[in-house]
């Protein structure tokens, strides 16, 4: 995924552009017997999976946002459900940002070109939830969702993730980090970027917690990771060029913080670019988090929007997160079915101990304390 995007369960094994389209969505989510897709809470509900199948292919369409084909294999995902469904995927500002998604939903009320659904970052996702501006809906697969990876009235739900690592082009810098103490080095100055901002992206703000966690910080105490970024870019080492494949190619961002999925799936990529793309977890600041799913509430497509959601959760679906690196939340429940896809398990970055997450209070207050010290620690 490039720089801006966004985008918590046993790690183990185990989505603006301002368009000023109106208009009410065709009413082709109703069916004979006056059950409406935008209400239903789930596929029983609806009348079950066949009837949300057929409503979702008269509607035709699914509206998406900020969802780039390279990030953590979204391209394999909108083709399947393309090719499975016969609906027609259309994706918006692909290199969007997690607050993006969420603009895009509150201006876009009403019109016909507003996003059906989301993938955010979860703290993003706790906000929109906390707006009001989610659906309720539980796919078939919910109640094997790990508890503290949903919301408990389905408005959103974790369902792939990974951690915090350390990308380096070991072509262009000498001996890679491995460890945010690493990145303190002067050997490393104007090399390391984030992708994005921690203020609007779920990728940089991992990344901030990260080092939080690596510089006596906690989930309860994020300042630790503005403190790092702070001595990181006052000893130059720290550049604001959001980091995107294209500006590793470039060499403007030798040294990337970003998801170990997108880390590892660039490493695949880079081969046959010459960049010799090395991945680390950093062992004094593992953080691990999950992107969730929700339905807009006022989506134009409703019948579609809970359809990808079921195919998003699907063995089929959650087997395509895993062969983009990143950890499908119902890993675990997919190994225990005989369904997980071991092959693509075996190739995920080696982590050691158990992923511990953030609550949604500390999220939330990590987030304000962002939000109003972000610009300061890395301005000048």
């Amino acid at each position: 995924m490039t720089v801006s995007l966004p985008r918590t369960a046993a790690l183990g094994v185990v989505a603006a552009l301002a368009l000023s389209a109106c208009g009410a969505a065709p009413d082709d989510s109703t069916t004979a017997d006056g059950k409406n897709a935008a209400t239903a809470t789930s596929a029983a509900d609806f009348g079950g999976l066949d009837a949300l199948v057929k409503a979702a292919k008269k509607e035709g369409t699914l509206n998406a946002i900020a969802l780039p084909r390279d990030w953590a294999n979204y391209g394999a995902l909108i083709d399947g459900f393309q090719k499975k469904y016969g609906i027609k995927i259309e994706v918006e500002n692909p290199d969007g940002s997690s607050q993006d998604e969420i603009n895009a939903v509150t201006t876009r009320k009403g019109q016909d070109r507003a996003p059906d659904v989301l993938d955010l970052g979860s703290s993003f996702a706790l906000s929109a939830a906390q707006q009001g501006l989610l659906a309720p809906y539980k796919v078939a697969a919910f109640d094997d969702i790990p508890e503290g990876q949903k919301d408990a009235r389905g408005r959103w739900y974790n369902d792939y993730g990974g951690y915090i690592s350390i990308g380096c082009d070991a072509k262009r810098v000498s001996s890679c980090p491995t460890t945010f103490a690493d990145l303190l080095q002067p050997r490393y100055k104007g090399q390391v970027a984030l992708n994005g901002n921690p203020t609007k992206s779920g990728a940089a703000f991992g990344g901030v917690y990260a080092a939080a966690l690596a510089s006596g910080g906690s989930f309860d105490d994020i300042q630790p990771g503005l403190d790092f970024f702070a001595k990181l870019k006052k000893n130059g080492n720290y550049t604001p060029v959001e980091s995107t494949p294209a500006t590793v190619e470039k060499g403007e961002t030798p040294i990337s913080i970003d998801w170990d999925y997108l880390n590892a799936g660039y490493a695949d990529e880079f081969k046959s670019k010459g960049v010799d793309w090395k991945v680390a977890v950093p062992s004094d600041g593992q953080f691990a988090q999950f992107y969730s799913q929700a339905v807009n509430k006022d989506a134009p497509h409703p019948a579609a929007a809970r359809l990808w959601q079921e195919y998003l959760y699907s063995a089929e679906g959650q087997n395509l997160w895993l062969a983009g690196y990143a950890r499908p939340v119902l890993m675990n429940a997919l190994d225990q079915a005989g369904t997980l896809d071991k092959t693509a398990a075996a190739k995920l970055p080696q982590v050691s101990g158990t992923p511990e997450f953030p609550s949604e209070e500390q999220q939330s207050k990590a987030k304000t304390v962002l939000a109003q010290g972000w610009a300061k620690a890395v301005s000048g």
